[in-house]
């Protein structure tokens, strides 16, 4: 992972807010966004060619994106003077180590750490160590496994918004994926288990 996020570029960011019991906010403000970064290109920038077919088959539009894009270097300035980043803040994600390491890429503007424990500790410093990934959570639930869209549809939860592989879209599935995991799986809360899924990354633990 970490030669994968330090020689890759972030190409999109996908963030819901919701409160704990992943209500949306029912007001006039945005609470899924997606943010398409200038930085990567395309005819010189490292990549996967199936990936990025995948993600101009979803619409992203790689020439729109490093014209009008935003800059990583400048979100992640504003992203650290935000109250976002704040333990009051409980970050949720599916198999999200890629997630958090490209974060982190931007928040600090740096290589990724060698070791792993330097690693956790940049994610508990940054976020708080309020971080559950959906993957890691399943190996708890009997007859979930595969990958978001999979799980989402065994859980009963359908895409709202958006096409997979879009971030925003992406991000509000996992958390209405995450409701519907804790109600059925863990009676509405995670309770005993918080500690063992708190700050685990799919893979990485």
């Amino acid at each position: 992972m970490k030669a994968n996020v330090d020689a890759l570029k972030l190409i999109q960011l996908g963030l819901t807010l919701s409160d704990s019991g992943g209500n949306l906010p029912g007001t006039h403000c945005s609470y899924v966004w997606e943010f398409n970064f200038r930085d990567f290109n395309i005819d010189v920038d490292s990549s996967n060619p199936d990936s990025i077919s995948l993600l101009k088959q979803q619409g992203i539009d790689f020439q729109r994106n490093m014209k009008y894009g935003i800059d990583s270097a400048k979100f992640g300035r504003l992203l650290l003077s935000s109250r976002i980043l704040s333990p009051m803040v409980h970050w949720i994600t599916f198999h999200g180590a890629y997630d958090f390491g490209f974060l982190l890429k931007i928040l600090t503007g740096r290589r990724l750490p060698e070791d792993l424990r330097m690693f956790m500790g940049l994610v508990n410093a940054y976020f708080g160590g309020a971080v559950y990934d959906i993957k890691h959570m399943m190996q708890n639930c009997d007859g979930l496994y595969g990958g978001l869209e999979r799980v989402a549809k065994t859980l009963g939860v359908d895409r709202v918004a958006g096409k997979s592989h879009q971030a925003g879209s992406d991000s509000l599935l996992i958390m209405q994926t995450l409701v519907k995991l804790i109600a059925l799986y863990f009676g509405g809360k995670v309770g005993k288990h918080a500690i063992e899924f708190r700050s685990a990354l799919y893979g990485l633990n």
